[in-house]
């Protein structure tokens, strides 16, 4: 990890799981996890920095860098499977000393969030799910090009296009900080490693299995953008019908990106589901 870098990205170093691990870590009270997506680039910060201050007011508020992503680390050896970021986030948890917290997941980190849950039922209180997988569908051309992104500044700034439904969103300058994020020592490499084609077989090994979905007692929020280009609003239905105490919360003229496009609708939706938990 390079702490040389003076960067709000960058928060406090732990080893989780054998790992040194990048996390952000405010607020006090019942522990809240995030766990961002899988966009070239991503890190905890630039993918919750608009809603860690505001929940981080009720509660303690926990955002690391998975395992290969932003300023943690890099196996030499890398083994990128739903599995080994479960136990990575697994790790985190344990590394705090927290027996047990509510789980935010966007996108890739509600697959993961998901099959944490399933694996360890008792370390998750609720459970939200945000533009997530977690579910087969068809690959998108989206998220193909997420995921076969190669770094210059014009195809950061189809993504962008790609990822945001509003134009005003996307800027030049968005684009062009997202890019020389992407292009930092060892990001792109270890981004390159993780979902090569053929990628539908990525998306099937986020998956969970549908009976361990149905099988989930978690009070689950899921929340998904309408005009989301990237996952569909179909893999957000189908989560909805396999687990039993859920609820399905879509945004209109939104995509991919919830909680920027809308992040103060987006955090109190959050913080009203997560304090039902905390006064019941």
């Amino acid at each position: 990890m390079n702490t040389a870098v003076n960067s709000p990205e960058i928060g406090s170093e732990i080893i989780a799981g054998g790992y040194r691990t990048n996390l952000h870590d405010q607020g006090e009270g019942f522990p809240l996890m995030l766990i961002h997506g899988s966009g070239p680039g991503v890190t905890a910060w630039a993918n919750w920095r608009l809603v860690i201050p505001e929940l981080a007011k009720q509660r303690r508020v926990i955002a690391p860098d998975m395992l290969g992503f932003g300023y943690s680390e890099r196996p030499e050896t890398p083994d990128y499977r739903r599995d080994v970021w479960v136990e990575h986030a697994i790790g985190v948890l344990n590394a705090l000393g927290i027996a047990q917290a509510d789980l935010v997941g966007n996108s890739f980190g509600g697959g993961i969030a998901l099959a944490l849950a399933i694996k360890y039922p008792q370390r998750v209180r609720r459970l939200v799910l945000m533009g997530s997988v977690g579910v087969s569908f068809p690959l998108t051309k989206g998220l193909d090009d997420v995921w076969g992104y190669q770094p210059s500044f014009e195809t950061m700034r189809n993504l962008m296009d790609t990822f945001a439904y509003s134009r005003d969103l996307v800027t030049d300058e968005l684009a062009e900080l997202r890019y020389q994020a992407s292009i930092r020592p060892g990001f792109q490499e270890s981004f390159a490693q993780m979902f090569p084609a053929p990628r539908q077989r990525w998306i099937d090994g986020l998956a969970s299995d549908e009976a361990a979905i149905r099988a989930l007692p978690h009070d689950t929020l899921i929340v998904h953008g309408r005009e989301d280009a990237v996952i569909p609003l179909d893999a957000s239905l189908q989560l909805a019908q396999l687990i039993a105490n859920s609820q399905l919360h879509v945004y209109g003229l939104c995509g991919h990106w919830t909680q920027i496009e809308h992040s103060a609708r987006f955090t109190r939706l959050v913080s009203d589901f997560l304090n039902e938990a905390d006064q019941a």
